[in-house]
């Protein structure tokens, strides 16, 4: 592990997501992930349990303004009301995230499954 954050603030503009190896990185330093549902993140978050997503649902479909707004008031609303709180005032619930970062997503999101999954769907 090494130091990095407390928590990953990602917000691509859908649907030009990566790989997100930073993400993923992020994971298994502990860090908490707060991001847009795409790439990624929609496999493994779980909201308020590996942490939070921004904007709307993937099957949601809004036009590209909408999209915009609800995501900034997501992050506004998320940060104020939810995270900066719990960071400050309710640690173990805090560490309970980072523990559930690490358990439910480090051990899943590796580079052996990112490798595997490029030869398979690239290369065979």
């Amino acid at each position: 592990m090494v130091y990095e954050v407390d928590i990953w603030l990602d917000t691509p503009i859908r649907p030009y997501e990566a790989s997100d190896t930073s993400g993923t990185k992020a994971e298994h330093n502990g860090d908490v992930n707060f991001s847009v549902l795409d790439g990624w993140w929609i496999e493994g978050w779980i909201e308020n349990i590996t942490g939070w997503a921004i904007g709307p649902q993937p099957q949601e479909s809004l036009y590209e303004e909408e999209t915009r707004i609800a995501e900034i008031n997501d992050i506004y609303n998320k940060l104020y009301y939810i995270i900066v709180p719990m960071y400050y005032d309710r640690k173990d619930e805090w560490f309970q995230l980072i523990k559930n970062s690490i358990g439910m997503i480090a051990y899943y999101f590796n580079s052996h499954r990112m490798m595997c999954r490029y030869v398979i769907r690239a290369y065979l």
